[in-house]
């Protein structure tokens, strides 16, 4: 006869609900957005369906319907003619550049809203790259002063959580210690600690025409194949002065994700990036899966894992099914 039955805490939605051990909800989530200039100005991304860049007033118009799901966050990301391109990324530190102009709007209107700012220089790089490029290499001891000035930059513009994505050794101690100095003490770093070269960013790339324009990332950023490699990066990003971890891609790298929230007491978030988000959004197009039951699982499957929150483009989507089931 059998005594241990599994299948009892399965057996009606109240139970399950009881026993759910992994819960998702709007306050999770971060909801990325690419601004351009412009007014009324939207231009579609053939390669993330439902997605758009946008021009200010649009983009503050879709952070109040973020925040009005239980949203509380969005991360910026600016689309740059090439004419405001160079090899310092001069155009990352104008304080009345694109970027700047799109925080002062949303904290303005939304003062609720958590800013976060993009800090790298590949979408001001004529050259593509995260870093300085001397003689076909990328200089990381030249980067960390344009990257400090960059987060001081966005801070004294409102931002309350900037984010560099670069992966230059030491970027974390030297932004840190700009901000402080600066005066910005309360302005948190949202370390990319763990960023794999992937190919899943393409999408992302073209959205903000920012592919490298010679070469490729894997000199900064993280191997694929690699795991243990994480732990160096997150002590040392801890020690100077990281207040969260990131790990991105996302679902193809759950195990990192697990191995890092294992190993830190600092908050964790994932990205699900934009070959994650267009997989989903193109096999659902095509009839092979349900795109929001897919959604959500996917969702699920990184906070199992031990994210705690995630930055994804579908973030309103999953927002508004969470909310119709709540």
């Amino acid at each position: 006869m059998l005594t241990a039955r599994p299948r009892r805490n399965r057996t009606s939605p109240g139970i399950r609900g009881l026993v759910r051990e992994t819960h998702l909800s709007p306050a999770h989530l971060v909801l990325p957005l690419f601004v351009q200039e412009g007014t009324r100005n939207e231009t579609p991304i053939a390669a993330m369906p439902g997605q758009s860049r946008l021009s200010i007033d649009l983009i503050v118009e879709k952070a109040r319907e973020a925040l009005s799901l239980g949203v509380p966050a969005v991360a910026l990301f600016p689309a740059l003619p090439d004419s405001l391109k160079d090899p310092l990324g001069t155009e990352s530190a104008n304080a009345s550049g694109l970027l700047q102009r799109t925080v002062r709007a949303l904290k303005n209107a939304l003062p609720d809203l958590v800013v976060i700012t993009d800090v790298a220089l590949d979408p001001y790089s004529s050259d593509g790259h995260d870093g300085v490029v001397v003689d076909g290499r990328i200089d990381n001891d030249r980067t960390l002063p344009l990257l400090a000035r960059m987060a001081v930059s966005q801070a004294e513009a409102g931002a309350d959580i900037v984010a560099p994505s670069d992966m230059m050794d030491g970027r974390v101690g030297f932004i840190r210690k700009a901000l402080d100095e600066a005066g910005y003490t309360s302005v948190g770093i949202c370390s990319y600690a763990v960023k794999y070269a992937s190919s899943f960013y393409g999408p992302f790339r073209e959205a903000l025409d920012s592919a490298p324009r010679s070469g490729d990332k894997k000199t900064y950023q993280m191997d694929p194949a690699n795991a243990r490699e994480c732990l160096r990066e997150i002590a040392l990003d801890e020690a100077e002065g990281a207040d969260f971890l990131l790990v991105k891609p996302g679902l193809p790298y759950a195990d990192v994700i697990r191995l890092v929230r294992d190993n830190s007491r600092l908050p964790v978030a994932a990205y699900q990036v934009s070959g994650e988000y267009t997989m989903l959004k193109l096999a659902a197009e095509r009839g092979f899966l349900d795109y929001d039951a897919c959604l959500l699982e996917s969702l699920v499957c990184l906070r199992r894992a031990g994210a705690d929150f995630i930055f994804t483009y579908a973030a309103l989507d999953a927002a508004r099914l969470l909310n119709r089931s709540a």
